[in-house]
């Protein structure tokens, strides 16, 4: 998981100077947004989908089971 972390910063940076390299700000703004964070925010959102499915699972189970397994639910 921690290598599609560093892809995207990686993308981010490679992005970060295009928009930089553009001829207008409107243009470097729209590069950034458009082309670096949307589509980085989109991917990371579908590829951590499994690590917070096992989060979640793992916070439901610790919720279910008793702090004290001496003590029985009523």
């Amino acid at each position: 998981m921690h290598f599609s972390f560093l892809v995207a910063i990686g993308w981010l940076y490679v992005t970060l100077l295009m928009s930089l390299a553009q001829p207008t700000v409107l243009a470097g703004i729209a590069t950034l947004l458009f082309y670096g964070l949307l589509p980085v925010a989109i991917l990371l959102y579908i590829f951590t989908a499994p690590m917070r499915k096992r989060l979640r699972r793992a916070r439901e189970a610790a919720r279910d089971t008793p702090e004290n397994p001496d003590q029985e639910k009523p």
